[in-house]
């Protein structure tokens, strides 16, 4: 019988991981030779987190190597993500779908062994994670996903959802103020089936031996107490027995996440580099590798293991046995509760309703029938009170400024210690919320939006760029996305920020001009299932523009020719509240002689992927064109070229009424025709 065999007493796997087969060390070994073959990498973590490791996954973690999705298993993320060498040892001696070919091509091009984890990249990673703290804020996203659809789902007997969420990370994370705006939450949100394992080592990049306390001392076991954490501190993180009994109290938890406070040796088993600075991010160099097989009493060749030592590691029996005891539970769970059963896994598979389109087809043509003059901040909100009732997997909050962004609609439900629902307020914690998003994507069963102000966007910017990295189905919105909010001056006023979101690769941002276009758009980020999208939303009001059935279906494809002449001199490009700016200059133009073309463009990303007929039908060359966006006009070139005029805002706003600063910053109807006018000639 395998050790690995569901049915072996795994108090006996503890005792014998002391003895002479170290089993950790495989870890250890893998680690060390992956990086000395790449000739990059990093050792010290792998190799001193590696009994933590050892214990967690041959004890406690439920996993399934046959099936990286198992909708039941615990997520296991390492947020410390340098150490990724520690997450494909554990992979590969577990039997997931990853060979020793595989780490052999550690961090080398097109490999399953990506320098930091991938997500999609490598079976069984459940997050990219590397930009530190990103990884933890994903898994209090992960462990909000479980208590929330826990709370929806299950029936007495019928756990069906009902998971842990593990979390390795180091100092480093620690210092990321990430950290402290999710772990903040997930204590006061009782997140008690997430457990953190704090490597505390002592050691970062700039330290040798010790130093790191010249710029780290927080006493983290008081800074976790005071979120409200259930703290376990000084488990020697290379005692077996210690770090079993810490797991099982931190599984014992009914109220409150848990952090276990492992001492540890980073680059343990290296006789010259373990405990240092060295061993953290470089090679242990051949020599130093050599010299810690002989310490560890490892006698095998590079990229070696016993049969012997896979067979206690695979975890493909087990795993199964779990599996199939959770299908006989699922399968009850089908019998008694079909109408559940059937919600929860549409949900799961990311699939929208049967009938989505066709309502929302229907509800589009109801918002253009009414005509109506609305910020679009507001037309959003009512996009979500048509959404909501219909997308029960819609899961929205806002970082303190619910009542700006408008996020809240009526059956809206806050989650709490005590309570779930589908509205998370965030408190003032834009990056938090960002990543945590993130985390409720990855976990699947939702689709999270989340809001600000567009200003503040740069404390998201990380999490939107991991987000549009692993592709996910993450929604940010952001109001008040101009000059045109006014008073509040130049530390609130968005100029360079709506460029600078366009560039961020995979990542669809929308700036819709009214009511009809805020209803597509949120459509069209809902329809997105390979990558996050932003909605940029005015705080002042916008008009209704008057579109054909045509123009409504195109839309959707980014921009769209929204007013036309029989034979333009040229075209005006605009976007949001700019977009009656150039409709108004097109009338001007007209009583001159002059004929005008407006394209409203609401997603530049969208309009850029469509085909080159349908570009160059929308903006034909050999036509001068202006184009008007209250931001920066460098963005535009690409569009309007160096012979076009751009009409934007190329410096920090003022405080003053949003009138006034448009006027004093010159984006208006009379710049535009003035605009046109230079152009033309």
């Amino acid at each position: 019988m395998l050790v690995g065999s569901p049915l072996i007493d795994a108090h006996k796997v503890i005792k014998t991981m002391s003895k002479n087969i170290k089993y950790a060390d495989a870890i250890r070994a893998l680690a060390m030779d992956a990086v000395q073959k790449a000739n990059s990498g990093h050792p010290g973590m792998p190799m001193g987190m590696a009994d933590i490791a050892t214990v967690l996954w041959q004890k406690h973690l439920r996993h399934n190597p046959a099936n990286p999705n198992w909708v039941n298993r615990d997520r296991f993320v390492i947020s410390n993500g340098h150490g990724s060498m520690l997450l494909y040892s554990l992979l590969h001696l577990s039997g997931y779908d990853l060979s020793i070919e595989e780490l052999k091509n550690f961090r080398q091009l097109h490999s399953k062994t990506p320098g930091h984890p991938e997500y999609g990249v490598t079976p069984g990673v459940e997050t990219t994670t590397g930009p530190l703290g990103q990884g933890v804020a994903n898994a209090v996203g992960m462990a909000i996903a479980e208590k929330v659809l826990a709370s929806d789902f299950n029936r007495p007997n019928h756990e069906v959802i009902n998971h842990f969420t593990y979390v390795f990370l180091g100092d480093g994370c620690l210092m990321e103020g990430v950290s402290h705006e999710v772990c903040s939450l997930a204590g006061t949100l009782g997140l008690n089936k997430l457990v953190l394992f704090y490597d505390d080592n002592g050691i970062s990049i700039d330290s040798e031996k010790g130093e790191m306390s010249s710029w780290f001392s927080d006493d983290t076991p008081k800074r976790f107490e005071a979120y409200g954490w259930n703290v376990i501190r000084d488990i020697d993180g290379h005692d077996p027995e210690q770090i079993d009994t810490a797991i099982i109290q931190a599984k014992a938890s009914s109220n409150k996440p848990t952090i276990i406070c492992c001492k540890t040796i980073i680059g343990k088993g290296s006789p010259k580099k373990q405990n240092t600075g060295s061993s953290h991010g470089a090679p242990l160099g051949e020599d130093e590798v050599i010299a810690t097989r002989e310490a560890l009493g490892w006698p095998h060749a590079p990229f070696e293991i016993p049969d012997e030592v896979y067979s206690v590691w695979n975890a493909q029996a087990k795993g199964q046995a779990l599996e199939n005891e959770w299908a006989e539970l699922q399968n009850s769970y089908q019998n008694k509760y079909p109408g559940l059963n059937k919600e929860l896994h549409r949900r799961l598979s990311g699939k929208l309703p049967s009938d989505w389109i066709e309502k929302l087809d229907s509800e589009i043509q109801i918002w253009d029938a009414k005509s109506e003059k609305l910020a679009t901040r507001k037309a959003s909100q009512n996009a979500l009170e048509f959404m909501g009732p219909n997308l029960p997997e819609l899961i929205g909050g806002s970082a303190d400024l619910a009542a700006s962004n408008l996020t809240m609609w009526s059956g809206s439900n806050p989650i709490g210690a005590a309570r779930t629902g589908n509205y998370l307020f965030y408190g003032v914690r834009e990056f938090g919320m960002a990543a945590i998003m993130n985390g409720l994507a990855l976990h699947g069963g939702f689709i999270p939006y989340g809001a600000t102000f567009l200003v503040f966007s740069d404390y998201c910017r990380n999490a939107l760029r991991v987000a549009a990295l692993m592709n996910l189905r993450s929604i940010f919105v952001f109001t008040h996305d101009s000059i045109g909010l006014g008073e509040d001056g130049p530390t609130h006023q968005p100029v360079e920020h709506a460029a600078s979101l366009r560039l961020i690769p995979n990542l669809d941002v929308w700036r819709p001009c009214d009511a009809v276009e805020t209803m597509v758009a949120w459509g069209a980020m809902i329809n997105r299932v390979d990558g996050p999208s932003c909605l940029l939303a005015t705080r002042q009001g916008v008009p209704h523009q008057e579109k054909t059935s045509g123009q409504i279906k195109d839309i959707s494809k980014g921009a769209y020719v929204l007013s036309d002449a029989d034979d333009p001199q040229a075209i005006i490009v605009a976007t949001g509240s700019e977009v009656s700016l150039a409709i108004d200059a097109q009338r001007v133009l007209e009583a001159e002689g002059v004929l005008t073309r407006v394209v409203s463009m609401p997603s530049t990303d969208v309009f850029d992927r469509q085909d080159s007929d349908y570009r160059e039908a929308v903006l034909p060359n050999g036509l001068p064109k202006v184009a008007v966006e209250a931001g920066v006009t460098d963005f535009w070139r690409k569009y309007v070229g160096i012979e076009g005029a751009v009409v934007g805002v190329d410096t920090f706003g003022e405080s003053a009424p949003a009138a006034a600063l448009y006027e004093h910053f010159g984006v208006t109807v009379q710049a535009v025709v003035n605009a046109v006018r230079a152009i033309k000639n």
